[in-house]
């Protein structure tokens, strides 16, 4: 969910949604700030181009990292974009309504090489779309949404481990028991083939929350887990919907971490000092046990998702607050611009760097890319004034940040039977002389710099894929799942 731009929309939705209930530990605060790390201002959006980057970047088997934004573009409806490490951006797709428009969520690069994603708004229904883009920019509309089986896709979509996509939109379904007045739909869980079949899975309601905003992920137990902003739930393959928790105003996805737990954030609860709290870091088990690990202690309003990095703390970003008050535009107060943080398992904060507006303001979710540095996106701030209007200054940036994490290798996919097909993602793989699976000897292609291609060897187990290259042996970042 976009931060400055939405920070009125947040505060009237945190006032509805606010209760929590659950196992709490003591709050643990720190604003510490790191210095040991390196920004880089990668690109300024600029309206044309594109303005209000809200949904991840993903990093693909290229090498370079694709995303989209909100709106901008050739007419105004939002872009699909990609742009390399040192951030050269090129514009691939701008929508126009009649193929969606306002696309919120992450892109996923899918077995197939292209990327599948979502528009909030517009297709044939003006309901929103699921849409599939080449990396030379052709797209495909694989599906409109027209109420009953889901309306307003505002998250990405995720390719499970049986091929299909899977994703959730924030109203449409069977059940009509949300507010006001208990008369409009309250959501859905749906599945899409890769062909563009959709299937509801379940309609939010009576069970697991209602209006959900985030995406799904895919637990290592093989069922979906996501947040409404009321609740975390689980829902299976087969669509049985299962409340595990009770939150406040939780509008970004899960990360499963090593340890097999959830984390999460809530934009608002926890320390009162701010306007309805200032926003929590929790925890979740798989059998629903709530701990609050962190309660911020000023304005931060986290509404995007963590990720776990290589060395096993959690990442996130704060929508506002840090060191730099002013961020001009219609902001209500010195609440400043946001920061990068780094969390603790056990709910140790430190403030890694605080925006100025210049560089960034609202900062959305990060990637930790396999040279081992982070990647993200502000939906405000930058170089261009050419989104200066309506109390919005700047139309958003690209940025990098290294904190000194060495390089490793991921799987797409990270998971597969003896014989599937897997893509390693890595960087400076050229002369690759061995690839194993948990010490299992697979053979390879070396298909550049970036992608080496090989299957899942007979006599694998699960464990760490690793690659022998001339001047290291990577690992991957998590273990790869065989059944």
């Amino acid at each position: 969910m976009s931060t400055m731009r939405n920070l009125g929309i947040s505060m009237l939705l945190a006032a509805f949604w606010l209760c929590a209930s659950g196992s709490q530990s003591a709050a643990q605060t720190d604003t510490t700030t790191d210095v040991g790390t390196t920004f880089t201002s990668l690109f300024s959006f600029a309206d044309t181009n594109g303005e209000a980057p809200v949904g991840a970047l993903v990093q693909a088997t290229d090498g370079n990292f694709y995303g989209t934004t909100v709106e901008g573009g050739a007419i105004g409806d939002g872009t699909v974009f990609k742009i390399t490490p040192s951030g050269t951006l090129t514009t691939l797709h701008s929508f126009d309504g009649t193929d969606g428009f306002s696309p919120e969520g992450a892109l996923v690069q899918a077995t197939n090489g292209n990327f599948y994603g979502t528009t909030a708004f517009g297709g044939a229904n003006g309901k929103g779309s699921v849409f599939e883009i080449t990396p030379n920019g052709a797209l495909t509309t694989l599906a409109s949404f027209n109420g009953t089986d889901g309306e307003f896709p505002e998250a990405g979509l995720i390719q499970a481990t049986d091929g299909n996509f899977y994703g959730t939109t924030y109203r449409g379904g069977a059940n009509k028991l949300c507010p006001p007045r208990r008369t409009l739909t309250c959501g859905t869980v749906f599945k899409i083939t890769p062909s563009g079949t959709v299937t509801t899975l379940a309609s939010f309601g009576e069970e697991g929350g209602s209006v959900p905003f985030s995406p799904l992920i895919q637990a290592t137990d093989g069922n979906f887990y996501g947040t409404t902003p009321s609740t975390v739930f689980k829902v299976t393959p087969s669509g049985t919907l299962t409340t595990l928790a009770i939150v406040s105003s939780s509008y970004a996805g899960l990360v499963q971490a090593t340890d097999g737990n959830f984390y999460g954030t809530t934009e608002y609860g926890g320390n009162d000092a701010c306007d309805g709290g200032c926003g929590t870091v929790f925890k979740v088990t798989p059998s629903g046990t709530l701990t609050t690990l962190l309660s911020f202690a000023s304005s931060a309003n986290p509404a995007a998702a963590l990720i776990q990095a290589t060395d096993g703390n959690l990442y996130g970003t704060t929508g506002v607050g840090g060191a730099n008050n002013d961020c001009g535009g219609s902001a209500p107060g010195p609440i400043g611009c946001g920061t990068v943080f780094k969390v603790t398992l056990s709910g140790t904060l430190t403030t890694l760097f605080s925006f100025d507006s210049t560089d960034g303001s609202g900062p959305e979710a990060l990637v930790q890319a396999t040279n081992g540095e982070f990647y993200g996106i502000t939906d405000g701030g930058g170089a261009s004034e050419a989104c200066n209007s309506q109390g919005v200054v700047g139309c958003g940036t690209v940025f990098n940040l290294s904190l000194g994490l060495g390089p490793f290798v991921e799987t797409h996919p990270g998971s597969g039977a003896v014989g599937v097909a897997v893509n390693i993602l890595g960087t400076s793989l050229t002369g690759a002389t061995s690839v194993t699976f948990n010490g299992t000897a697979a053979r390879f292609t070396v298909a550049s710099s970036s992608l080496i291609t090989t299957t899942v060897p007979a006599g694998a187990t699960t464990g760490e894929v690793k690659v022998v290259t001339p001047s290291s042996t990577l690992s991957s970042n998590v273990s790869f799942q065989v059944p």
